[in-house]
């Protein structure tokens, strides 16, 4: 009895790494990692199996799809369709970008929301330029007001918010707010407690009471008034990006965008996406697309992507980017963490003879991260990509450039969270000036920087190298 017992429990331990070994081979794209799993599941039995199903299995995008299957989540397109009725935007190009002709093509084919011309976007130099514009765009809304953001801090300038939203309801202002229920962890006073008892309708994305998401987290900042005006980029509401406020030590600089053209019927309908998904409720009216004039030069196309998409939008418009770019590349981003086939395209644009810079902050809020992506600035610096660090205070600004006439601003990093395993917003953007203020806005970053050589990249201690590899593998995670 003993020895069939444990004939059954080796067929059983062999079924298992064999099953396991199957399903990495059938969908595991990169040969390399379905080579290493399948590996793993056949040379350590029940141990290679039990981390495949933690680590290897991709549940992210599954479960996002399925959402997608059950009619959970739709886009905002299905919510509230074009009528047609609306003039086309010309289809040619400002002069200065007809060398991006293939970079239109590409993304007319991943991304759903049309080019839209005549728009005009405004920087906002941190808090103190973003959050008074806001507030005062709260206070004179007539109809309605939505309002999404990965964090929503209720004290400090949070609290100013709170008491802007309060009277626009108490005016008759239809008022709905998304907070993502992980981002809410961060305040110290939450903002959907703060708005309890008023009529302002807040709603949390993907409650952990639901499962433990880590991933799957809606890292869009968004306000839109009376459908006609928007406010998008990477700034949450939280006093620390009032940056004049506070200590180098804890204060935070960033860039907010206003917009104002077309294009902000776009940013309603990626808002409105969202609002189903949380609440179940199609709001496909009117009231909330009004006819928009036009209102400047820029060409602009509002991405908004998840990993519940068909494509990787954003990665696939970076590289289209990448690919295209005659003359400069200029990055600015918080959390740089370039997979191989990202690296490979930054290395290629540089030996082409681009001009690539990248700034980075010299000290981030998640060392970890930057440990991760320090190891992979080897490869970068010994093919021309120049590397600068900021000097705190912790710099959250995502900005990428290129040949001076496109820009893509928003909430995603240049990191496999941002551009696989959450949900993003951003804006591409074809206008020269629009770009020089951007540029300007870069130099000055990069003259307060230092630059980063090989040479002292090589002179770190052995244990901060062991360390920053170490961290590296964890990269598809961070």
């Amino acid at each position: 009895m003993n020895h069939i017992l444990i004939a059954i429990l080796v067929a059983c331990t062999v079924a298992i790494s064999v099953t396991a070994a199957g399903h990495a081979l059938l969908h595991k794209r990169d040969s390399r990692a379905a080579l290493g799993w399948m590996s793993l599941n056949l040379t350590l039995p029940l141990v290679g199996p039990f981390l495949y199903w933690c680590l290897g299995i991709n549940r992210i995008s599954r479960r996002a799809r399925s959402w997608n299957e059950s009619g959970r989540r739709i886009s905002g397109a299905e919510i509230y369709p074009e009528d047609g009725q609306q003039d086309e935007q010309p289809l040619l190009f400002p002069h200065t970008a007809f060398h991006l002709h293939d970079l239109r093509v590409l993304a007319d084919r991943v991304v759903k929301s049309r080019l839209r011309n005549g728009n005009r976007i405004t920087p906002l130099i941190d808090g103190e330029a973003a959050y008074p514009a806001m507030l005062e765009a709260i206070e004179r809304a007539q109809e309605s007001i939505h309002l999404s953001s990965y964090i929503f801090d209720a004290d400090g300038i949070g609290a100013e918010f709170v008491a802007g939203l309060k009277a626009a309801e108490r005016r008759g202002i239809r008022v709905r707010v998304i907070i993502d229920a992980l981002g809410e962890k961060y305040s110290r006073i939450s903002a959907r407690k703060a708005l309890a008892g008023s009529r302002v309708r807040v709603e949390r994305f993907l409650p952990l009471r639901h499962g433990a998401y880590i991933n799957l987290r809606n890292h869009r900042k968004l306000l839109i008034i009376d459908g006609r005006e928007a406010f998008t980029g990477g700034m949450n509401i939280r006093s620390r990006h009032q940056a004049l406020r506070y200590s180098s030590a804890t204060a935070i600089h960033d860039v907010h965008f206003r917009v104002r053209g077309p294009v902000v019927g776009d940013l309603q309908r990626a808002f409105l996406e969202d609002w189903h998904f949380v609440t179940g409720e199609r709001l496909d009216i009117p009231l909330y697309f009004p006819a928009l004039e036009y209102r400047g030069s820029a060409f602009a196309r509002c991405i908004s992507d998840g990993p519940d998409r068909e494509f990787r939008k954003l990665e696939q418009i970076i590289m289209g980017a990448l690919s295209c770019a005659g003359e400069s590349v200029l990055i600015m981003t918080p959390y740089f963490i370039p997979d191989r086939p990202m690296a490979a395209a930054l290395v290629t644009a540089a030996l082409r003879g681009v001009d690539v810079r990248i700034v980075l902050p010299g000290k981030n809020n998640l060392p970890v991260v930057h440990w991760a992506g320090r190891a992979q600035l080897g490869e970068l610096l010994s093919n021309g990509v120049r590397v600068f660090y900021q000097p705190p205070p912790f710099v959250h600004t995502k900005l990428f450039m290129v040949d001076d006439v496109w820009t893509l601003i928003g909430s995603a990093n240049l990191d496999a969270r941002s551009l696989r395993l959450n949900f993003e917003l951003d804006l591409s953007i074809l206008d020269s000036a629009f770009a020089a203020a951007m540029r300007d806005h870069f130099e000055n970053a990069l003259a307060a920087s230092h630059e980063l050589t090989l040479d002292a990249l090589n002179q770190r201690s052995m244990p901060v190298k062991l360390r920053d590899n170490f961290a590296r593998l964890f990269s598809p995670y961070l």
